[in-house]
């Protein structure tokens, strides 16, 4: 593992942030088998044991990634920001996750534990299996708990419980763009509109809303994602 000198050393040389940055490039390029020590370092211009010293390891350097990952997410989340109809924000938030993994599948993957191999994956502490996520994590997902809450105190929706209203979005997002990286929704012209859209509006009306409504924040979302400054 990293000593504390070896790690202060790092923040102030930036080596830690070159050798993401290489694994993030190496994911996106080669996908997650390319993930090596040697590979990494190299990519970055240094020798292997660099990321022993600064990481301990291949798994510990992975969790970096992938906090590095969800750092870029809760950014984008927070770009959104709180509109006048919070049904066009989270679905605008829903189609960030998409764009932000569409982007980088490999490191969407990797975020979420989908394709990494187990052996590259350090064991987490008991603290951490209680908790569940990184506080990387968390703090990218707080944003989807606030716009859930708004979903209530702003939409008038009938949003009990914020963070099972959250999970509910997190589970059918994740699981679209999960199901559209794998690409099977190739027999659809457009299936952001015909699937996506139309599971968001749903949920919606499930929670009270009024489905012509939904629909058009929905649409404003698109116009808002897809045609930014339209």
């Amino acid at each position: 593992m990293a000593t504390s000198s070896s790690a202060a050393a790092g923040l102030s040389n930036g080596i830690p942030e070159r050798l993401i940055d290489a694994a993030v490039a190496m994911l996106a390029e080669e996908g997650p088998s390319a993930i090596k020590a040697r590979t990494v370092a190299a990519r970055a211009g240094m020798s292997s044991m660099v990321v022993y010293n600064y990481f301990g390891g291949v798994p510990e350097l992975l969790s970096a990634v992938e906090d590095h990952g969800f750092h870029q997410l809760g950014a984008a989340f927070a770009a959104v920001g709180a509109s006048e109809d919070p049904v066009a924000d989270l679905f605008t938030m829903a189609l960030t996750t998409l764009a932000f993994a569409r982007t980088n599948p490999h490191l969407y993957d990797a975020m979420f534990g989908l394709s990494t191999r187990a052996t590259y994956r350090p064991t987490p502490t008991k603290a951490e299996r209680r908790a569940g996520h990184s506080p990387a994590f968390n703090a990218a997902y707080a944003h989807v708990i606030a716009a859930a809450a708004r979903l209530g105190v702003d939409g008038g929706l009938a949003v009990e419980d914020p963070r099972a209203a959250a999970g509910a979005l997190w589970s059918f997002v994740h699981g679209y763009v999960s199901l559209d990286l794998a690409n099977h929704f190739a027999e659809f012209d457009d299936p952001v509109r015909q699937v996506l859209v139309p599971m968001g509006v749903t949920f919606c009306v499930g929670l009270g809303a009024d489905r012509a409504s939904a629909l058009a924040s929905h649409e404003a979302a698109l116009l808002r994602a897809w045609h930014p400054g339209s």
